[in-house]
């Protein structure tokens, strides 16, 4: 392994002497979630090294990389509609076009970019992008179309560039893949199964952020807290070991799985004082029914108990979920049984998903399949009540002093800052920019649905 990524130094130095005083500009496109953004930035910092520039207007791109996700259909709906929006583009400055992620571990959809979007040039999986640069090599040599994508499941590459996309929050990928095969995602068949790195290459990681600034760290993986470093050495043992590292001041981590969340996890939660108290508990459905046909290997009871052992072993402990609104056979009763558990944990945040069929899914096949018209019916329904709780979650703020990371201006203000709590609420407030990248107390005085505003105490 150590090996492969020598060899794609190598390359890398090849393309930067092809690209040398040719000012030569990329854009990246990345669809999904948190991996795949940490995905990107191993990209983007691969690319920097071969010679290329960052641009956001893709007109001026020499080339263009998109990194894919395949968990939502319109995803695809997208990728596609992007690709046929650059090819004037490279017909008339040769623009190299890569597409790699989840998505391009799906035969059906490589096979449509071979038919109808020919003019790519470099498609690459979720297990070879260590090898881009000597992708980008060959097509700058030989212009031949280059096809690297694996079905084996992917070594742990350690040592590839990165740039991160900010100055003080930063993600640390822990594992990558999944054995959960949930009925209706599609992830474990296109990131494989499990592979945790090495608790020292981690916390190698968590040290060098550190040392340049970085005040809050989150730790990804599809299923962090069945991260396994060997010797017995548990996502318990991880968290203690990164709350130790001096500089870091809030540890975050998704997304976690309800059926892997032993005690030792939650003591680790509650004795470590930089974990952010608010924990992602995927519910998915509030149905026992639903969660056998999902393959969630929990119950509605047994959720419900994991979230009670939780309040009362961590003080002030907060949820956020992830729901899915009409999988396959669900039916009223299941549905009210999602809107129980809703009612009952009063979760934080909800990230809502309208069920979307994935090709090569056990769900796909199912035949009880939910009319759209009621999935969003329903959705609308859950949507009303988890707006209904945000208003009334965001009044015990108020009054209150919270610590807040400053991120940054505000995008719909540019006269107030904002920043996130430790909960993971926005806060709009006016002060001066030396706030940002600080962490600072600010007192809230009102709250607005979607963000809170604060004050500074003097």
């Amino acid at each position: 392994m150590k090996n492969e990524i020598e060899e794609q130094y190598k390359y890398i130095e090849k393309v930067r002497e092809n690209n040398e005083n040719k000012n030569l500009k990329y854009n990246i496109f990345t669809m999904g979630c948190q991996l795949n953004e940490n995905d990107s930035e191993k990209i983007c910092g691969m690319l920097e090294k071969m010679g290329y520039s960052s641009t956001e207007n893709l007109n001026e791109a020499d080339l263009v990389i998109f990194n894919t996700c395949c968990v939502r259909e319109n995803a695809e709906d997208k990728l596609f509609g992007k690709v046929g929006e650059i090819k004037k583009q490279k017909e008339e400055r040769g623009t190299i076009i890569a597409i790699g992620g989840c998505m391009m571990q799906e035969k059906h959809i490589v096979e449509k970019l071979h038919k109808s979007y020919p003019y790519v040039d470099i498609i690459f999986g979720t297990h070879t992008l260590h090898k881009l640069p000597e992708d980008i090599y060959k097509i700058q040599e030989e212009s031949k179309k280059i096809d690297d994508v694996i079905d084996i499941d992917g070594e742990v590459y350690e040592g590839l560039p990165i740039k991160r996309n900010d100055n003080i929050k930063a993600s640390v990928t822990i594992m990558y893949g999944c054995n959960n095969f949930c009925s209706y995602c599609i992830v474990p068949y296109v990131r494989g199964r499990e592979r945790s790195r090495k608790p020292e290459d981690i916390l190698n990681e968590v040290k060098d952020l550190a040392s340049k600034g970085y005040k809050e760290i989150t730790l990804l993986g599809q299923n962090v807290n069945s991260y396994d470093g060997g010797e017995g050495y548990k996502f318990s043992n991880l968290l203690y070991d990164v709350n130790k590292i001096q500089g870091i001041e809030r540890i975050r981590f998704v997304s976690p799985h309800p059926k892997d969340f032993t005690d030792d996890v939650i003591e680790a939660i509650a004795d470590c004082d930089k974990i952010c108290k608010i924990i992602h508990l995927p519910l998915q459905s509030g149905s026992s029914k639903m969660l056998k046909v999902m393959n969630r290997k929990y119950t509605k009871e047994q959720y419900l108990e994991l979230a009670r052992k939780m309040q009362e072993r961590i003080p002030n402990v907060v949820f956020s979920t992830d729901i899915i609104v009409g999988f396959a056979g669900e039916t009223e009763e299941d549905f009210e049984d999602t809107l129980d558990v809703v009612r009952k944990i009063k979760f934080e945040q909800v990230y809502m998903f309208i069920y979307s069929r994935r090709v090569g899914t056990p769900g796909d096949k199912m035949e009880n399949q939910v009319p759209e018209e009621i999935k969003h019916k329903r959705f609308d329904r859950l949507k009303e009540l988890v707006e209904s709780q945000i208003v009334e979650n965001n009044q015990k703020y108020i009054g209150t002093i919270q610590r807040v990371l400053v991120e940054g201006t505000s995008k719909n203000n540019p006269n107030m800052l904002t920043g996130r709590t430790e909960s993971n609420k926005v806060v709009i407030f006016e002060g001066t920019k030396d706030l940002i990248d600080k962490i600072i107390d600010l007192k809230i005085v009102s709250e607005h649905m979607w963000y809170l505003k604060g004050k500074i105490e003097m």
